[in-house]
């Protein structure tokens, strides 16, 4: 699995598919194609134009909480939400194959992921982020430290697991030092694309 994925940004739909462009032509191979409180056709056309983009560039296709649409335009697979759609009912339609990840935010949506078998979590916030609306309790690097340590207590095998929100270049060798697989960038990619390469260096 991919140690980097990049968070779609924009406000609107050629936004949107400009920077998911962009992000493809310095190399992204991870895309989660996020956008709140779009209309909803635009974002059935966006997805469709995103899916397409990510197979000419071999490249990951996840869709942002909606289910039906991952389903509808056989995307790689679906990032859920702790209030979207179940990770077992997502499974059942959109069968085994597909990926699903989970948002977490403490140790309990953690084990509560780790239960229903998503493939991965996204983990967060790291810090504050202006992308999203309705930020939970920030976590920092010791808030992930502790995660990480209370699952080793319990001798259990440490997930995927992806650091969100606020996540920048300088951040990554402290998380993996922690024991995080991976991160999810959205602000620091859209604005520079071309830092893509800097991260896929530190990740691997």
């Amino acid at each position: 699995m991919e140690k980097l994925q990049y968070i779609s940004q924009g406000f609107t739909k050629a936004e949107q598919e400009l920077n998911i462009r962009k992000t493809l032509d310095n190399g992204i191979k991870w895309i989660q194609v996020r956008w709140k409180n779009a209309p909803e056709n635009e974002f059935i056309r966006l997805c469709e134009i995103s899916k397409k983009l990510c197979a000419d560039n071999q490249s990951v296709c996840i869709i942002n909480d909606d289910v039906q649409i991952a389903k509808d335009i056989d995307a790689d697979g679906v990032h859920l939400g702790l209030k979207d759609t179940s990770i077992e009912i997502s499974r059942q339609i959109l069968g085994k194959n597909k990926i699903i990840g989970g948002t977490a935010n403490s140790i309990s949506d953690v084990l509560q992921r780790m239960n229903e078998s998503c493939d991965y979590i996204g983990l967060g916030p790291l810090r504050f982020t202006s992308t999203k609306e309705q930020l939970s309790p920030i976590l920092g690097f010791e808030g992930y430290k502790k995660i990480i340590q209370t699952l080793k207590e319990k001798s259990l095998e440490i997930p995927k697991i992806f650091a969100i929100g606020g996540v920048v270049l300088e951040d990554i060798q402290f998380l993996q030092q922690i024991g995080i697989y991976g991160v999810a960038v959205s602000g620091q990619i859209t604005n520079q694309p071309s830092i893509t390469k800097e991260f896929k260096t530190v990740l691997q």
